[in-house]
């Protein structure tokens, strides 16, 4: 099995109104690096997974639409958490949307998400593929 993973940050406001999450319940901000991995059982023709500019465009582009963003305004996560954990499975659902207009998109087996809030603490989304 090959990957490619590639990287971004995007920064956000939120809430989390549970009282699991403490002081987290009022509004605050986060930063976040996006680790964004590509998985594929054999390489193309090209040798690669995926072009690597194809695969970082198609993550700033879902990125956009959460950076500098409060998520409690934002229309897909009305009534839901914004959890690091909810955060990356919506960027791996949009990342394999977006993949649809790929012509490897078709050919991956799954999209892995890793959010890193700082060095000590992350959460990871593994999305499975149905390749061709």
């Amino acid at each position: 099995m090959f990957s490619l993973t590639v990287r971004r940050h995007f920064m956000i406001a939120h809430s989390l109104p549970r009282e699991a999450f403490g002081p987290a319940q009022s509004l605050h901000g986060a930063t976040f690096v996006a680790e964004v991995s590509f998985r594929r059982r054999k390489l193309n023709e090209d040798a690669i997974v995926l072009d690597i500019g194809a695969a970082g465009t198609m993550i700033e582009k879902v990125l956009a639409g959460l950076n500098y963003r409060n998520l409690d305004e934002h229309p897909d996560f009305a009534g839901k958490l914004s959890t690091t954990e909810a955060l990356a499975e919506y960027i791996a659902q949009s990342v394999a949307a977006k993949l649809k207009d790929d012509p490897d998109g078709g050919q991956l087996t799954g999209i892995d998400v890793t959010l890193r809030e700082n060095p000590d603490a992350w959460a990871t989304y593994t999305l499975d593929l149905p390749a061709a």
